[in-house]
């Protein structure tokens, strides 16, 4: 015996699907709804390849990485497969492949299960999910975190009701801006970055605009969220910038970008929750940052909300993976502290 699943059958994942009665649905087609992505010339996409090409090669790389994009719709069928189609495989040794490029399923608001890919994935995977009982039930599935996606199919009974799920409380989206832990490394799988949790705890839709060692506060990406209908934006970007005066030069300009363009926008500045040794000046980029909070309550301001991240995983040294990128706990205890604002705003 030579690999793990030989050992334990628990960690054997199914390498094909085989129902007599599957019948695979694009998910661009109704009653499926995509949130937070967008298909374009052959890839699902955050922003516009336009918009990603007028701020950096980096961005041009991650802006089809599918990091809150979610697939929602009800059915009583009894099984749910996926049938995806991949490029731009990132497996990375401090981040699960469920997370990185896996998807996972909740049922009726309940986390339900995970469509795992095989450790030799190369251009995408099926998998399938069995329930135990033929119900009705209300379906979301998170796309992956770290991996680009050319197509999604669902694989239902043929026999299955397929119905259009309930809306979001709010159809405005919460807009999430910031670098690679707002992306969501390195959650063990999508469901769990804090951007999908707080989605599901506020029944609300988001926008992950996380791109991972590359936000940098660049104009062509102010100007991009500015013209975003949303019911509040994220500014969480302190650690792509590469120093203090990078922040100081970057953050009011673009924060005063969206607010010429949205005047009543609830606004949240976040600073980072990396430890201290992940910066050369982590109070000095906190004080950039409040900075530009005191200025717009100076200006008469009543939109804007500042957290301290590196308060966030007081008292808690299982957060992170190596210091910097969060855990599951880690996305626990951030959706909480954003959570805790984001009621008060909404």
């Amino acid at each position: 015996m030579n690999k793990l699943s030989q050992v334990d059958q628990n960690f054997e994942i199914p390498a094909y699907v085989e129902k007599t009665d599957l019948c695979y649905y694009d998910v661009k087609t109704a009653p499926f709804a995509v949130y937070g992505v967008f298909y374009e010339d052959g890839y699902f996409r955050r922003i516009p390849e336009t918009v990603a090409k007028a701020v950096s090669d980096g961005v041009v790389y991650l802006h089809t990485n599918m990091s809150g994009g979610r697939i929602r719709f009800v059915t009583d069928s009894p099984y749910v497969a996926i049938h995806a189609v991949m490029d731009g495989i990132n497996a990375m040794p401090h981040v699960s492949l469920s997370g990185s490029c896996g998807l996972d399923l909740y049922a009726d608001g309940a986390y339900y299960g995970a469509f795992v890919p095989p450790v030799d994935m190369t251009d995408g995977y099926d998998h399938i999910l069995e329930f135990q009982d033929r119900k009705l039930r209300e379906i979301l599935i998170h796309m992956p975190l770290y991996c680009n996606v050319k197509e999604l199919l669902v694989g239902l009974s043929e026999t299955a009701q397929i119905l259009p799920a309930a809306p979001y409380r709010s159809l405005k989206p919460v807009v999430y801006y910031g670098h690679s832990i707002t992306q969501g490394g390195c959650a063990s799988r999508p469901g769990n970055s804090y951007p999908n949790i707080l989605s599901r705890r506020l029944d609300m839709d988001q926008i992950n605009l996380g791109f991972s060692g590359n936000c940098k506060g660049e104009q062509a990406l102010a100007e991009h969220i500015a013209g975003l209908s949303m019911a509040a934006l994220v500014m969480d970007y302190d650690h792509n910038a590469p120093n203090v005066e990078h922040l100081q030069k970057t953050h009011e300009p673009f924060f005063r970008t969206v607010r010429q363009a949205q005047p009543e926008l609830p606004v949240i500045f976040m600073t980072a929750t990396a430890q201290a040794r992940f910066f050369d000046d982590r109070e000095g980029r906190k004080v950039v940052i409040r900075k530009t909070y005191e200025n717009a309550l100076a200006a008469g301001d009543r939109n804007v909300w500042f957290i301290d991240g590196s308060k966030i995983y007081d008292g808690c040294d299982a957060a992170t993976v190596e210091g910097c990128h969060a855990n599951d706990l880690g996305f626990w205890l951030q959706a909480s502290a954003v959570e805790n604002v984001l009621k008060k705003l909404l």
